[in-house]
Parts: C-alpha cells; sequence; structure tokens
C-alpha cells in the first residue's frame, strides 16, 4: 500500500512539474492521493460515494484536473449505478479509448487525457441509448451553462461569504460563484456547525472563472481589496476563525502568485493576516446561502471595495 500511495505521489509531482500527452500542465490543479489514483492511475471510486451521484445542481460538470467543461447538468441522469451519468458530452470535450481489459471503453478528458470512467451503449436508459459512467472524483461543478473551454478555479475566505461571493459575482468573467465551507476536517458540514467555530472550516467561496478574461491574479486582487486582510479571525462584527482570511491554493501557481501579492501588501506597509494554504474539500453551502444578497435585495454589510494595489 505505501509503494502504491509513493508511486501516484511521483506520477502527480510529475504531472505537475513536467508534461503528458503533450500538453503543458503547469496550470493543472494539484491533485490528492484518491483523485491520482483515479485520473492518473485509472482507477475507479467506490459506489455511491462520489459527491455527484445525486447531485441535482444546475451548470457545467468540469474536468477536476485541468477545468475543461465536459458535460451539461441537463445531460444528467439517475442510472442506478453508483456513480454520476450522462447520456451525451459536450462536443470534442471527451474521447474515447479501448480499455486494457478488452472489453470496455473508457473516456478520458480530450484536453488533459485526465481518466474519467467508462462509456456504454445499449442499456436503453434514455433515448439517446448511452451511458458515461464517470468518477465524481474526476469532476468539478460550476452553476452555469458553459461551453468548451479551460475554466480555472480559485477558493477564497474572507469573511462572510455573502459579501465575498456578491463582490466576485460582479468580476467579467468570473462565471460561477459558490458558497461554501473549507480548511477544515469535519465532513460534509452544515452551517450551524461551522458558526461554532469548532470544524476548523472557514466560509469561502469557489470562483469558477474564464482565464482568457480575467486572470487569477485579478481575481485574487479583488479579493484582497473587499475584504480586510489584516484581520485575524474576524471581519468586521463578524468574529470567529470560520471568518479568518485565508486563500487556498489549488496549484503551484496560485501558491505563486497568492504569495506574490501579499508580498506587494507587505511592502506597502500593510500587517497581513491571510494564511496561503493547500486546498482541501469544499462543501457547498445550504441554498439559502447562495446568491444571498442578490436574492434578498440588500447591500454587504461588512464587505466594501478599497484600493490597495
Amino acid at each position: 500500500m505505501k509503494r502504491a500511495k509513493i508511486y501516484l505521489l511521483i506520477l502527480n509531482i510529475i504531472i505537475m512539474t513536467g508534461s503528458i500527452n503533450g500538453q503543458n500542465s503547469g496550470l493543472y490543479r494539484i491533485l490528492t492521493v484518491e483523485e491520482s489514483g483515479v485520473i492518473l492511475n485509472k482507477g475507479t471510486e467506490r459506489a455511491w460515494t462520489g459527491k455527484f451521484t445525486d447531485h441535482k445542481g444546475n451548470g457545467t460538470y468540469l474536468c477536476k484536473q485541468c477545468g475543461e467543461a465536459l458535460y451539461r447538468s441537463g445531460d444528467k441522469f439517475d442510472s442506478n449505478c453508483g456513480w454520476p451519468s450522462f447520456d451525451d458530452a459536450l462536443p470534442g470535450a471527451v474521447k474515447r479509448i479501448p480499455d486494457a481489459d478488452g472489453m470496455r471503453t473508457e473516456i478520458v478528458c480530450s484536453n488533459c487525457g485526465g481518466h474519467l470512467g467508462h462509456v456504454f451503449e445499449g442499456e436503453g436508459f434514455t433515448s439517446k441509448n448511452i451511458r458515461h459512467c464517470v468518477n465524481s472524483v474526476s469532476l468539478d461543478f460550476a452553476e452555469a451553462e458553459l461551453e468548451r473551454g479551460r475554466y480555472e478555479t480559485a477558493l477564497l475566505a474572507g469573511g462572510c461569504f455573502w459579501g465575498v461571493e456578491y463582490y466576485l459575482q460582479k468580476m467579467d468573467g468570473v462565471e460561477s460563484v459558490v458558497s461554501g465551507f473549507t480548511g477544515g476536517k469535519v465532513k460534509n458540514p452544515s452551517y450551524r456547525e461551522v458558526t461554532t467555530g469548532r470544524t476548523g472550516h472557514a466560509e469561502t467561496v469557489k470562483v469558477v472563472f474564464d482565464p482568457e478574461k480575467v486572470s487569477y491574479e485579478e481575481v485574487v486582487k479583488m479579493f484582497l481589496e473587499i475584504h480586510d486582510p489584516t484581520e485575524v479571525d474576524r471581519q468586521g462584527p463578524d468574529i470567529g476563525n470560520q471568518y479568518r482570511s485565508e486563500i487556498f491554493y489549488l496549484s503551484e501557481k496560485q501558491k505563486e502568485v497568492a504569495g506574490d501579492l501579499l508580498g506587494q501588501l507587505k511592502e506597502k506597509g500593510y500587517k497581513v493576516a491571510t494564511k496561503v494554504t493547500k486546498a482541501t474539500e469544499f462543501y457547498e453551502a445550504e441554498d439559502y446561502h447562495q446568491d444571498y444578497y442578490f436574492n434578498n435585495g440588500k447591500m454587504p454589510y461588512c464587505h466594501a471595495y478599497t484600493s490597495r494595489f
């Protein structure tokens, strides 16, 4: 078991620092051991354990490794097989390859070659008679109808997620912002649990953006100008470690960019409290937290824009 984990870690490092299938992968997401086992080593997650098996959101499913748009939520259906199922993919997004077992057909992301699962035909589940059986760990999700293209994700915590969400949603090139929690040890936490301050999670937003229209640097700059990055375990009237300022990086490039921006603030005399931490699992908050200010017709009470760069 130890040898297998070491092998996967080494393979993941190769992906991050070099190239695979002719693609420059310097911006690809850092994968966990579990994700590497599936995406790089063509493994399979256990049935009924994936976060997207029964997922009902409206939007687009993306490749976890590179951010390519793969499937629309309208093509997802319940096959009762234990894995997410789709009867169609975005044109050109998924490549079919004869499986090593000589019987099945493997499907991979056409952009990065990451393993997704297998495709089956003739089962009669839908009128298209096709089932893309996909591992949840191979997928990410954006609450927007996206066309093909490589999208990037940022995870940012800066106090109450309502206000951070409100300002970042207004940026050109930002396709989706979802409020949730990350950085702690508790799986699938509720908002009430997080408010106790005992889960270790921070209120965080997941930002999906088009890097052709807006850069990660621009997104993080805005983030650092709509909350106070000098406050420790609080933001305005909200106090507690769940309101801390933290940037959760998904790639080495994101880590580098975040560190550089915080360095610029320090050079300007700011006593920066913002942490830069490797990302862990992100959990979506309850529905009533999403698009909070837009749905309630109110304005953020503890976030405002202040030029700092």
